[in-house]
């Protein structure tokens, strides 16, 4: 941003009646770091001692109600869902008016749950921070974190300010607003392809596809599946974010079917297909469930065969039962696709520590899966068993040969070298 542009309006988000001495203070720091603080009340009982741009009337009537229709429900959790829906609704249509240019939302557990909601309404590249006392908790399901979230916790400032506050909510002023200052937004020049895949280790065809889809005029997008990784993935499909997707490494379906922490939320594998965005699907990585390293197996995986990946991350793999459970949902998860499906199914193996010799190879369970899976890919999908590896060159051939079909046909557009 050139030193003549307008500055960032930066939306300063929070309950001013009870926190009043501290958005103030942020809204000091976003003006003195070179931006313009647009403050939003999202208050029920009281008011602030200064005056908003946005008050809580406005936030209510945002959700088609009234402050006072929602004091009258007494109930203080549904109040705060009723202001987090105005908030959200408030946001979206600032930020469609060309008037929003980054947000920061102040709060405690409601205050959080609020910002989730706000800040899922905007789109990838509109810089959002959170300030909370929940910041990075499980407390927070991952399919409500927009793609882009920053958050940092909010030590020591509970009730009023003190150095230690006022050190943390400086420094995500301060970020916020040279995140709206300097960030570059998404290229939409070239159509995106989504993409999914479990580090280079263990999946490795975006060493093949990526430069093939790049040649032909594509920006190419590979999420990490490590749950937040296909979070993100998701929730960009669920804003028509992208031309089409390889959806190669779908081993989250399989960490929430077993309750891992390690997920992408319940609607992993679903977000493209209700957006309309053609897909090309693979079972990358769904022969494992991902734990956490530092603690104890569960009593179901504890003789399983195990791979420590690093002392954060262990893969542990499935029963042939447990796979054959997986095939079914995949199954059903496909059957609720509005747009154009291929599912490839690779017959030597879906990850590169399966094969022989290494610690997770397992003939029994690979073969389980490919019965199911075959038993369960719905009409509606086209189907195409691959003789080859994941990893290998010519599955990816295949892939792209699917893709390139699709182009020459319109279902997915046309690439801009």
């Amino acid at each position: 941003m050139s030193p003549a542009a307008p500055l960032p309006r930066i939306l300063v988000i929070g309950t001013g009646d009870t926190k009043c001495d501290e958005l103030q203070f942020m809204a000091s720091v976003i003006a003195e770091a070179g931006g313009r603080p647009v403050m939003v009340d999202v208050s029920i009982l009281g008011d602030p001692p200064y005056v908003p741009d946005y008050s809580k009337h406005d936030i209510a009537k945002a959700a088609a109600t009234s402050i006072a229709a929602i004091t009258e429900s007494g109930d203080e959790n549904s109040a705060m869902a009723a202001m987090a829906e105005g908030a959200a609704a408030l946001t979206l249509r600032l930020y469609k008016d060309g008037l929003v240019d980054g947000i920061i939302v102040l709060g405690g557990s409601m205050g959080t749950d609020l910002a989730l909601d706000v800040a899922a309404v905007l789109p990838l590249g509109v810089p959002k921070f959170v300030v909370s006392t929940i910041a990075y908790s499980h407390l927070i399901p991952p399919e409500r974190i927009a793609p882009d979230l920053m958050m940092i916790l909010w030590a020591g400032g509970l009730y009023g300010l003190n150095s230690i506050c006022r050190s943390v909510l400086s420094q995500a002023c301060g970020a916020v607003v040279g995140a709206a200052r300097h960030g570059t937004k998404p290229d939409r020049t070239r159509p995106l392809i989504g993409m999914t895949s479990l580090g280079s280790s263990c999946l490795k065809y975006m060493k093949h596809l990526r430069p093939e889809l790049e040649k032909r005029g594509y920006d190419v997008a590979v999420f990490h599946s490590t749950g937040m990784g296909g979070r993100a993935f998701e929730a960009i499909a669920a804003q028509s974010g992208f031309a089409a997707v390889f959806d190669f490494c779908i081993q989250e379906v399989s960490n929430h079917h077993y309750g891992t922490v390690v997920t992408s939320g319940p609607d992993r594998l679903e977000n493209a297909g209700r957006a309309g965005i053609p897909q090309i699907v693979a079972p990358g990585a769904v022969d494992m469930v991902d734990l956490q390293a530092w603690q104890t197996l569960p009593d179901i995986f504890a003789d399983r065969p195990y791979h420590a990946h690093n002392r954060l991350i262990g893969s542990v793999t499935t029963s042939p039962e447990g796979r054959r459970e997986v095939a079914r949902l995949i199954g059903q998860k496909l059957a609720r696709a509005d747009a154009k499906v291929a599912f490839l199914l690779p017959t030597e193996g879906l990850q590169e520590w399966d094969k022989p010799d290494e610690p997770l190879h397992d003939p029994e369970g690979l073969a389980a899966f490919l019965d199911e899976m075959r038993r369960t890919v719905p009409s509606s999908v086209t189907f195409q068993e691959v003789d080859a590896h994941i990893n290998s060159p010519s599955f990816s051939g295949a892939a792209l040969a699917v893709f390139d079909g699709w182009v020459a046909e319109g279902i997915i557009p046309e690439g801009r070298p």
